[in-house]
């Protein structure tokens, strides 16, 4: 029995504002994941989004607010919240399920979590991945927070969608650490040194983490100027 309507209208119904789901046969020996059998009991990973409001990122200038930083960490408790419902959910119709934290960084040297969620996003057909490295979804752009839940319950996946970002350099000018490279992709890179200098972003980031009411590693200028966000 295929359940995928009924977990898509369960999400949608506990405060997901998109859902989507991959194929976790094509990440298998491609995506780093944390640990590195985390992923084989599961065949499916239910990607999950929450909006960020609109008038809180439109506040961002060339640097993150008290506001923003604020929000970014209440989105993050409520898909923490929700995905851990999820996993409930599908466990009690007899599958296995486990959450993967909303921002919950593992390897400090190389900014990774357990698994990446724009990438599940973007093979759940939430988006693309954008210049910026970030999932650009049609409607939101990407002004919204991702989470994961992985699974063995038997789902149908959503296919990927095509990139539109084109010619587009909006978050490559805006970025305060110049670290967008304006490299275009049809599909996803290959590794994100392709897309960005790391190193910039990271030290910019730490900067911005020591502002007055930061506290946290955020920036959210490529959020804020994205065309389809606005």
């Amino acid at each position: 029995m295929n359940l995928t309507p009924d977990l898509k209208n369960y999400c949608k119904n506990s405060r997901a504002d998109m859902v989507g789901i991959a194929d976790l046969e094509s990440f298998r020996n491609r995506l780093p994941v944390i640990p590195q059998n985390l992923l084989t009991p599961y065949a499916y990973a239910i990607s999950v989004g929450i909006r960020l409001k609109d008038d809180i990122v439109n506040r961002i200038s060339d640097h993150p607010t008290p506001e923003y930083s604020d929000h970014y960490q209440s989105i993050n408790k409520s898909l923490d919240s929700l995905t851990a419902q999820i996993a409930q959910w599908i466990i009690q119709k007899g599958s296995n399920a486990m959450p993967i934290p909303a921002s919950h960084t593992i390897d400090e040297a190389n900014l990774l979590g357990n698994i990446s969620h724009k990438a599940v996003a973007r093979m759940a057909g939430l988006g693309w991945q954008g210049k910026s490295l970030l999932i650009i979804n049609p409607e939101l752009g990407p002004r919204f927070r991702l989470a994961t839940v992985l699974t063995d319950m038997m789902l149908t996946a959503d296919q990927p969608v095509k990139n539109k970002c084109g010619k587009c350099r909006e978050c490559v000018d805006a970025c305060p650490a110049s670290a967008i490279k304006n490299v275009s992709t049809d599909s996803h890179y290959e590794n994100r040194d392709i897309a960005i200098n790391l190193e910039r972003c990271n030290s910019k980031l730490i900067e911005f983490e020591a502002m007055p009411g930061i506290g946290h590693r955020i920036c959210g200028v490529c959020i804020k100027v994205c065309p389809y966000g606005k």
